[in-house]
């Protein structure tokens, strides 16, 4: 029998991914949209997709949306998930991720559905994590370090609470950093990839800006995490929470040194004020050994293609 899915955030980066990837398994996709959503990363498929007007901050809608799709699974993926916004606007970014969660898992268990539903977290929750922790396991202490990372830590919380206390079939993931072509350029990977994309059409001067690049993070192939979100729900344990990652960690540096070697223009690197933060998580490298035992998942695209496929991806629209 299809399967009815309905993701909210289809829209952006990673949910118009996932859509992509559950149409070719030829499922029946639902999407939430908000009135001024931009529909750029879904054009071509969006006659294939069923799309509901709904704000998920707004409790009405989203029941209703609920209502109509009728999901065997959800995959909340509608956030406010760039980390510097959310020191400019904590509010806001505690309201959209906080309150749009809560939501989701209300309309659920209103309308009293055995929905599947997958709470996607973040490796930001873990926050302060020092050396001797690496590689973070799920049981790591949640130490957050920005209004976002708080904001994760809720909505993870709310997902267990709901698991526990109504019974929803909720899989909680923390998906450390996934990067690939349609990432938005204000995240790192793409802002190089751009200003390079830039350079190349002579549309800036030869320098490229950045902040912290000693930071160590571990990226995943938005392509790999978006199967790994499917696997999540279909074969972890509800009530359970997983890391998705690829375990290997890389400075900020090996990633504009990598998609420099993609160039043959001749940059300068220079350090913006502006980039840096009030805090910063220097170190994220996970474990997906809970998720790879229960799923057999494991990322195939490599590194160096991400980046690749992601500068060629502002090549074409710069």
């Amino acid at each position: 029998m299809t399967k009815k899915v309905l993701i909210t955030g289809i829209t952006g980066f990673v949910g118009s991914h996932l859509a992509e990837y559950l149409l070719s398994l030829n499922m029946q996709v639902y999407g939430t949209v908000k009135r001024r959503s931009r529909f750029d990363y879904i054009e071509d498929i969006k006659n294939k997709l069923k799309l509901i007007e709904c704000d998920v901050i707004d409790s009405y809608s989203v029941e209703s949306a609920v209502r109509d799709a009728q999901p065997d699974y959800i995959f909340h993926l509608a956030a406010q998930s760039f980390v510097p916004t959310s020191w400019r606007s904590p509010l806001e970014t505690l309201h959209t991720n906080i309150d749009g969660t809560l939501n989701i898992l209300e309309a659920v268990r209103k309308l009293d559905l055995d929905s599947r539903i997958q709470i996607a977290g973040s490796s930001e929750e873990y926050g302060m994590v020092y050396p001797d922790e690496v590689p973070i396991r799920e049981e790591n202490p949640l130490r957050p370090l920005s209004p976002y990372a708080v904001s994760k830590v809720a909505t993870d919380m709310l997902g267990y609470q709901y698991y526990k206390s109504y019974g929803l079939k909720v899989v909680r993931t923390r998906a450390f950093n996934h990067t690939g072509p349609r990432r938005g350029e204000m995240f790192v990977t793409s802002n190089f990839a751009k200003q390079i994309a830039e350079i190349e059409k002579g549309l800036k001067e030869p320098i490229i800006h950045v902040g912290n690049l000693n930071a160590q993070r571990d990226f995943t192939d938005v392509r790999d995490i978006v199967k790994a979100y499917l696997l999540a729900i279909e074969k972890c344990e509800i009530g359970e929470v997983y890391n998705i990652c690829s375990g290997k960690g890389r400075k900020i540096q090996e990633v504009l040194d990598t998609l420099l070697t993609f160039t043959n223009k001749k940059i300068k690197i220079q350090q913006d004020p502006d980039r840096m933060r009030p805090s910063d998580v220097e170190l994220l490298v996970g474990s997906s050994s809970k998720f790879r035992e229960k799923t057999g998942w494991k990322p195939e695209i490599s590194f160096e293609r991400t980046m690749k496929d992601l500068l060629d991806y502002w090549r074409e629209i710069v």
